[in-house]
């Protein structure tokens, strides 16, 4: 499994609502991007949020990411402060 980690900062509570309403009114991710899920986590009080999308190949991955990279930042929770494409190796839920 593969995961894009993308931490913003400048992350409001009013951008916030805004995104969850937009994922829960899709049926899946924006057209060309094969996630097998997302997560979204935010910290309020610092304004900022980290964007975890789970991919099933690097392959899919990579291609998913530059289709990400071009989304309108206006569609996206603030200011894209890093992103990086990861290997997961370890995975456990309780």
């Amino acid at each position: 499994m593969y995961a894009r980690v993308v931490r913003f900062t400048d992350v409001t509570p009013d951008r916030i609502d805004s995104i969850i309403a937009r994922v829960e009114e899709q049926d899946g991710p924006p057209p060309g991007v094969d996630s097998t899920g997302m997560k979204l986590l935010v910290d309020e009080s610092q304004g900022t949020a980290v964007f975890v999308g789970f991919f099933e190949t690097e392959e899919k991955m990579r291609e998913s990411s530059a289709i990400l990279e071009a989304m309108d930042t206006a569609d996206t929770p603030g200011t894209r402060a890093s992103a990086d494409l990861c290997e997961v190796k370890l995975e456990r839920d309780a």
